[in-house]
């Protein structure tokens, strides 16, 4: 089912525009350490690109995830796939199927270390505003 939804997603609007709304709003919202994993040459992966940024807290985390779902509903009229995390506001997740973004409270991000289990990936870092 979600590679059919990865397909049906490139239709509707291009990835890489969806990623350049999603590092925007991160920045609009202060998110820090902003990395961008282009797994589109990683073989087996589940989506196109990660996105991994962090909140100084669990406010800071829920606002980063809930602008990121406004923005990218409001420019590319993108809804996430799947949202889970909001629970513990600790690590929130922003599925949009080809995009999966990773909102993590300082602290928790170095604890699951997704840049070194993906690090075939292709590593840029976007600095904050």
């Amino acid at each position: 089912m979600r590679e059919s939804l990865r397909k049906a997603k490139k239709e509707k609007n291009t990835t890489l525009e969806l990623v350049d709304v999603i590092l925007e709003s991160i920045q609009d919202k202060k998110g820090l350490n902003i990395t961008c994993l282009d797994l589109r040459e990683v073989e087996d992966a589940v989506a196109d690109f990660f996105i991994i940024t962090e909140g100084t807290s669990t406010v800071q985390v829920k606002g980063i995830a809930d602008g990121i779902a406004k923005s990218t509903k409001e420019k590319t009229n993108e809804k996430p796939w799947h949202v889970e995390g909001y629970e513990n506001q600790e690590w929130i997740l922003v599925d949009y199927v080809d995009v999966v973004v990773h909102v993590f409270k300082q602290g928790i991000r170095e604890v699951y270390n997704l840049e070194d289990l993906w690090s075939d990936a292709v590593i840029t870092h976007h600095n904050e505003i």
